[in-house]
């Protein structure tokens, strides 16, 4: 577990200056830290809770460990372009992640109940018990197999995370792995749009479309129109090929924020929990040059202030009369609300007796009762 005290600071010590000052703890705040660390950048990290982790962090009631974050991991241990991108920052800090691997879990659904396994030909025998032996979803399903195979292909030509789904794809994917995009031809294009749009215009059978939606939902939050199509084909070349499985760190989530942690501490990064972002102070032309502590202190960033949090509570924390700030603030709350909003979802975390239940019980169970009601 997590020794939080040592990350709390009275208000004599949390003022102070540094490199660079990252809003939150979560995934992105911490690998953002680790690399900046890492290469010699004098970083602060620091998180509103009592926990670090972000959307990720875990915490225990009763005996029962929970889980707030991600719990379906792929290639963690993954080495080159196809690798996690989480697996990239773990090798870049020398943070490696021990793991579990598993290649089932438990589906109920309308249609039926099953059990899925990660690979090429298992959706093929869902498909012949759900729709039958010779059905037109088996041969949909072959023809979608077909469309996406060139677009894994593609998508394996280079890191996932150069993939955007806005217009900043021309610097992070399109400028820096041009000649790879070259080899991939018209289908590495492709990638940067919705997964939707593949999707509708190969399948039509309401399962599988239902289906790669869930799937979707799984991956980025999203259904398949809000999911790009360049996430979808990297799971396609990841889960859908023989001997493929995924992975679960041993420890769960938890173990991938501390390993984080370790990073940003061996390579002078600070961690400062309890401590409440009020404002990001910016100067006359409006650049960003430190924070304000909610209950004192201050935080003044040499370089750049990073923030992890929504885009939408970033903005609120912007403030300076000059008019040169104003006009960046004015700027930034253009871009916050002309970004979609994801639709919220509830997480109920229950911990039961394990007592009885078999010890090869899958990792996952997947409950839908009624696909109109969207996933």
């Amino acid at each position: 577990t997590v020794d939080t005290d040592r990350y709390v600071r009275t208000d004599k010590d949390r003022s102070h200056e540094t490199d660079v000052v990252v809003i939150g703890s979560g995934i992105g705040g911490l690998s953002c830290a680790a690399l900046l660390a890492k290469y010699g950048v004098k970083v602060t990290v620091l998180e509103s809770h009592s926990v670090p982790g972000g959307a990720a962090h875990t915490w225990s009631r009763n005996g029962y460990h929970f889980e707030s974050g991600p719990s379906l991991y792929s290639n963690m241990n993954g080495r080159g372009k196809e690798a996690n991108p989480l697996a990239h920052v773990l090798q870049a800090i020398g943070e490696p992640l021990e793991c579990v691997q598993y290649n089932t879990w438990n589906v109920i659904v309308p249609e039926g109940q099953f059990l899925t396994q990660i690979g090429n030909d298992n959706f093929f025998d869902v498909l012949a018990k759900i729709r039958g032996p010779n059905s037109d979803a088996i041969r949909q399903w072959q023809r979608l197999q077909d469309v996406m195979r060139p677009l894994a292909k593609a998508a394996a030509l280079m890191p996932p995370v150069a993939f955007r789904y806005d217009p900043g794809v021309v610097v992070s994917a399109i400028a820096r792995y041009l000649p790879s995009l070259v080899s991939g031809g018209t289908d590495a294009m492709k990638l940067t749009g919705p997964f939707s749009k593949i999707l509708n215009s190969t399948v039509s059978d309401p399962f599988i479309i239902n289906w790669m939606n869930l799937l979707s939902f799984l991956l980025s939050g999203l259904p398949a129109d809000g999911t790009i199509a360049a996430e979808v084909a990297f799971m396609f070349n990841e889960w859908y090929r023989p001997d493929c499985m995924l992975d679960f760190p041993v420890g769960g989530s938890q173990a991938m924020v501390q390993a984080l942690i370790r990073g940003v501490e061996k390579y002078g990064g600070r961690i400062m929990l309890n401590s409440h972002v009020n404002q990001i102070t910016l100067d006359s032309s409006g650049r960003a040059r430190g924070v304000v502590l909610r209950g004192g202190g201050t935080v003044k960033a040499r370089k750049a202030v990073v923030s992890n949090a929504s885009v939408w509570d970033t903005v609120k924390l912007l403030g300076n009369e000059a008019p040169a700030a104003q006009a960046a603030i004015q700027r930034y709350t253009r871009q916050a609300e002309e970004t979609p909003y994801c639709p919220s979802f509830m997480h109920l975390h229950i911990g039961f007796d394990k007592t009885g239940l078999p010890d090869d019980l899958e990792l996952h169970h997947i409950l839908v009762n009624d696909w109109s009601q969207g996933v």
